[in-house]
């Protein structure tokens, strides 16, 4: 059952939406070659505590319960990554997936950033990955169901000649980090019919698309949480939390845009984060 949202708890959101962007343009600032993954999940942690936040992905619960305020996923890995002792190249992407609670309220985001410079593909690989969240956020301002909204997502990435990942998808979020309903981010017969559900006020969902180089198949690597392409190509995922109001949608981790917002928050705004 969806649980709409009442624009006091937008506001609320949107509040824990700042806090998580200011993490990744700290995170980004650390984002170069030499730097481990275990550094940058280290420099959100330090925030978060400094912010009196709730980290939340540390310690989800699974085979071993998840370690780190953040996932980090280099290259072929698509989601969960655990940071570590790692080091970045020349070359590679980085996937920081990212999110906290706020006086009770939640705020979900991911970026990948190229690490230095990039191939060609690479580079077409991130811009498809970020064009089709943007797209995704315009069309819910003119579309009426989500299906209609996943169906062009899909056809987008298509059209780049890279693949939609299936096995994970978006979700709804407010008080929980994950609540109803399911955001996939491709639209087969069996969503329309069974779970579709309609883009009106108060809705708030995190839409989050991977789209990997090769096969949108994954595998999960030993340590129980990374998945990782099954051809080993790289992957990419973009995500923002995203409510629907009167006035259209409203992206809640995006960079701060009033001037009241801007005093909140302490770091310069830079053009990934805006």
């Amino acid at each position: 059952m969806l649980k709409l949202k009442s624009s006091r708890e937008i506001e609320a959101m949107r509040n824990a939406g700042l806090v998580v962007w200011e993490a990744h343009q700290i995170a980004k600032r650390l984002v170069r070659p030499g730097t481990t993954t275990g550094e940058i999940d280290q420099a959100v942690e330090d925030f978060f505590h400094e912010k009196n936040v709730v980290p939340l992905f540390k310690g989800v619960p699974g085979p071993v319960p998840f370690p780190a305020v953040c996932c980090i996923s280099v290259n072929d890995e698509v989601v969960h990554g655990i940071p570590g002792s790692r080091k970045l190249q020349e070359g590679d992407v980085i996937s920081i997936d990212t999110g906290c609670r706020l006086k009770g309220w939640c705020g979900d985001c991911a970026y990948t950033h190229a690490v230095g410079q990039v191939t060609d593909d690479v580079q077409k690989l991130l811009d498809c990955t970020s064009g089709v969240l943007e797209l995704a956020i315009k069309l819910m301002g003119s579309r009426n169901r989500w299906g209609d909204v996943a169906s062009e997502m899909a056809t987008f990435v298509r059209d780049y000649g890279f693949s939609v990942v299936e096995n994970f998808v978006g979700h709804g979020i407010g008080k929980n980090m994950h609540e109803d309903p399911q955001v996939p981010n491709f639209c087969s017969p069996s969503f329309r019919r069974k779970h579709d559900f309609e883009l009106e006020p108060g809705l708030v969902i995190a839409v989050e698309p991977m789209v990997n180089m090769g096969t949108k198949k994954v595998r999960v690597l030993p340590d129980f949480w990374t998945q990782s392409t099954n051809d080993g190509k790289y992957s990419a995922h973009f995500e923002h939390t995203i409510a629907i109001t009167d006035g259209g949608p409203l992206v809640l981790t995006a960079a701060p845009q009033s001037d009241e917002e801007k005093e909140m928050t302490g770091v310069v705004t830079t053009t990934e984060g805006s």
